[in-house]
């Protein structure tokens, strides 16, 4: 495929990077925004305990589902169209979900959220690294950038509180409205204009196939957690989701114009980066799910409560982005990584002894400043990763394929993870109840630390950083990326 034109640089990239932000932050806030509502939108709408997960999954699943797509997209369409695209889908959908009154509109309204989040992710991580040099200039713009969506997991938890308690649950989705219609006026103003579209270059088998089977995996692995593993339906999902993605393996394999193409795994920086994305998502990105309920549950906080406790959580992810940022300057993205995961394991063991039946926020206080950390050091390494060395025209198609692994890394962790903490809460309640999910919490916690562990071995495998040359040919500090030195050949 012809290469496209390069992308111009921003003119004003300050206030740029704002708004790139801005659309990192409704992506993310949207995760978790919606965890303290849930009580207050089944008993006002009517779901059923079984049925009031699929709030969340639904955006999970049209999310994680249609990723690849929207990453090709930007790439093919333009960033600054998919960007549009993508926030006017989340200012309707959100708007939709703020005015439901039964579950099948609110349902839809959040399924319509996640494919907006779908077609703007790419566009918004495939314009930060292309319009940014890459090295220092580019490594402070994904600071920022992900700063604003690792918050956002936490921040979602904190402003979903406050809104519910002051507003009401409806708030949780206008909220999403005035944001989205200031990022589309201020994307013509800011973004740079897309050149002509690229046309006839979409794989439609691979399209079809792997959207389908990314998306039917996804829905296996949540709804299997919730209705049960045996359910015809969930086996059903699973095994034809593994014949999809076979199916989609082998047509981009053999496929001319692949929707995505093989060689991309040959960059060692992106590889790598994409399983420690899935282990993060696999991991990680459970926490705040967690923290949630032992907050409600076990120290039964009102949802304001809630939302305020999480306020030490996202103060201490920022800390850890800029962290990050540092690392990366000193020791490359592939020391920053393995710092990250370090501290990420680390405080998963000092989290999990605090969460019992008679703790506080003061007894998790400590386990969750060097979780955000350690969340936040990571989230911008790994990002970084991703983006190094790979083509100017792919990038939002690699985009599009780490925050997949990182979606299907979500649902398969939390699935698995919940069933670690519910296994023993069986005809349990009262103070029986909260002190066995506690303790369920517990196990969960320490297991997620454990596996967090393994992206190490990930991140051992991206090139180490290279001394570059001063004027007078003597050794300098590591470059700034640390890994661009033979990928930019990868491709």
């Amino acid at each position: 495929m012809p290469s496209a034109p390069s992308q111009p640089r921003l003119r004003r990239p300050g206030w740029s990077l704002a708004l790139l932000a801005l659309g990192h932050l409704i992506i993310s806030l949207d995760f978790t925004i919606v965890y303290v509502a849930l009580p207050d939108i089944a008993a006002d709408i009517g779901f059923t305990p079984h049925s009031l997960q699929w709030v969340v999954t639904a955006y999970a699943v049209l999310y994680g589902g249609f990723l690849l797509l929207g990453g090709r997209l930007s790439d093919l369409l333009g960033r600054r169209r998919m960007f549009v695209l993508g926030m006017t889908l989340y200012g309707t959908s959100s708007l939709l979900g703020g005015l439901a009154t039964t579950p099948a509109v609110l349902l839809a309204a959040r399924g319509l959220q996640g494919l907006g989040g779908a077609v703007l992710f790419p566009a918004v991580l495939a314009l930060v690294n292309t319009a940014f040099t890459e090295g220092r200039q580019r490594d402070r713009a994904l600071t920022i950038w992900a700063m604003a969506g690792a918050a956002g997991l936490t921040a979602g938890s904190l402003a979903g509180g406050v809104l519910t308690q002051t507003l009401g649950w409806q708030a949780v989705f206008h909220v999403n409205v005035p944001l989205a219609a200031l990022g589309i006026a201020a994307a013509f103003a800011l973004l740079p204009a897309d050149g002509r579209a690229t046309r006839g270059s979409i794989d439609v088998p691979g399209t079809l196939t792997g959207t389908a089977g990314v998306t039917l995996l996804i829905y296996a692995v949540a709804h299997g957690s919730e209705a049960g593993w045996t359910q015809t339906e969930v086996p059903a999902a699973a095994a034809l989701a593994v014949l999809l993605l076979a199916a989609f393996v082998r047509i981009q394999a053999r496929g001319r114009n692949p929707l995505m193409p093989l060689r991309l795994f040959r960059n060692r920086s992106l590889s790598g980066a994409v399983v420690v994305i899935l282990v993060f998502g696999l991991t990680m990105n459970a926490v705040p799910y967690f923290l949630t309920l032992y907050y409600q549950d076990v120290l039964g906080f009102s949802a304001l409560e809630t939302g305020l406790a999480f306020l030490g959580s996202t103060l201490s992810i920022t800390a850890g982005s800029f962290l990050s940022e540092r690392l990366i300057q000193r020791t490359g993205t592939r020391g920053a990584l393995l710092t990250g995961i370090a501290v990420n394991a680390l405080g998963a063991a000092l989290l999990a002894p605090g969460l019992r039946a008679e703790g506080s926020v003061l007894t998790t206080l400590a386990g969750v400043v060097v979780v955000g950390l350690g969340m936040g050091s990571t989230y911008t390494a790994m990002w970084n990763a991703a983006g190094t060395g790979v083509a100017e025209h792919e990038q939002g198609l690699a985009s599009g394929v780490a925050s997949t692994a990182l979606q299907v890394g979500t649902a398969a962790g939390l699935a698995l993870l919940v069933a670690v903490a519910n296994d023993d809460l069986a005809g349990l309640s009262g103070e029986a109840l909260r002190a066995a999910s506690a303790e369920g919490m517990r196990t969960a916690v320490y297991t997620l630390g454990a596996v967090m562990l393994l992206a190490a071995l990930a991140a051992l495998k991206l090139p180490r950083p290279r001394a570059r040359l001063t004027a007078r040919g003597t050794p300098s500090q590591p470059a700034p990326a640390g890994d661009t030195a033979e990928l930019h050949h990868a491709d």
